[in-house]
């Protein structure tokens, strides 16, 4: 969301930076910090899918309203709003971000993410899936529908051919969701939500150009407080990136993330509810660590709905 020229999951585009104004390796080291936000600012804005509600779907309704910022070294670097509603067995999602601070010297670009589905059982099933990026006069639209199982793409303009992807095969396109409904967990059980069990967890992601696993494994337990809303204990997961299709193993920015072991997941309780969703997503970047976190994050259960949405 944070760059229109840097499409989710390849990171093959890069923010235009004046040779004049940094060494080609600080360069390098800036245009690899802008992908690595991008993804992680695409991948929070994403569905609450009340995917434990299995008892009386249509009681089901609630909200969610929350604020994110970015900061790189601790300066600003972005913004993003999103807003969750669900209503009977349907949701939808709405994202907005833009660059903000230091940032926009070298990347002035905004987007909006969409994304709608069902809840069928336990789980959530997407339908759409929809994001427009804009840098300057350059735009970029990405869709994804959902039917059947498998995912079909339209992405415009269509991406330059680049002899060293790794194909992108019809088996990558099944069983897959998008970036917007990848994090939000499901705890299974009946105990507290916030615990370890949040987060052994693995989602098979296609954002549109790639196909990856997002796995977590538990850390630990921290205490939050955002400016509005929420305050308590966030379950902290690490995070596995693995690559698997529609992507250049050459790029420095996907070889970092496929290795970095450093990226951390905070995932909330949405009360009445077994799901967690992101309060907060940190990542080592090759000039300091990158954080996008919560500062409004507002769930809003409405009457009569707490005890089907808390069904395991």
């Amino acid at each position: 969301m944070l760059e229109a020229r840097t499409p989710p999951g390849v990171c093959g585009g890069a923010p235009p930076v004046h040779r004049n104004s940094v060494s080609r390796h600080g360069m390098l080291r800036l245009r690899a910090a802008c992908c690595l936000f991008a993804l992680i600012c695409l991948a929070v804005g994403l569905p609450v899918t009340l995917s434990d509600a299995g008892v009386g779907p249509n009681r089901l309704a609630a909200k969610l309203d929350a604020a994110y910022s970015a900061t790189l070294l601790g300066f600003p670097i972005g913004e993003i709003r999103w807003t969750v509603d669900i209503r009977g067995n349907h949701f939808s999602a709405a994202a907005t971000g833009a660059t903000a601070g230091l940032l926009q010297i070298f990347a002035r670009g905004h987007g909006v993410a969409d994304a709608r589905g069902s809840i069928a059982g336990k789980e959530p099933v997407p339908s759409n899936f929809t994001v427009n990026l804009t840098h300057g006069s350059a735009s970029e639209e990405i869709k994804v529908a959902f039917s059947g199982g498998k995912a079909r793409e339209h992405v415009a303009p269509p991406p330059k051919p680049n002899p060293n992807l790794v194909p992108l095969t019809e088996a990558y396109r099944i069983g897959v969701v998008d970036p917007m409904t990848a994090l939000i967990v499901h705890v299974p059980g009946s105990g507290d939500t916030s615990g370890p069990a949040a987060c052994p967890h693995k989602v098979a992601v296609f954002d549109g150009r790639m196909r990856y696993d997002m796995g977590l494994a538990f850390k630990r337990i921290e205490q939050v407080r955002a400016a509005t809303g929420y305050h308590g204990p966030v379950v902290v997961c690490a995070v596995y990136f693995t690559p698997l299709a529609g992507y250049d193993p050459t790029r420095s920015a996907i070889k970092y993330l496929q290795a970095d072991r450093g990226m951390e997941l905070w995932l909330a309780p949405l009360s009445g509810t077994r799901l967690m969703a992101p309060f907060r997503v940190s990542v080592p970047t090759p000039i300091g660590t990158g954080i996008l976190q919560a500062t409004r994050f507002v769930w809003t259960p409405q009457s009569g709905t707490a005890d089907a949405m808390s069904t395991n």
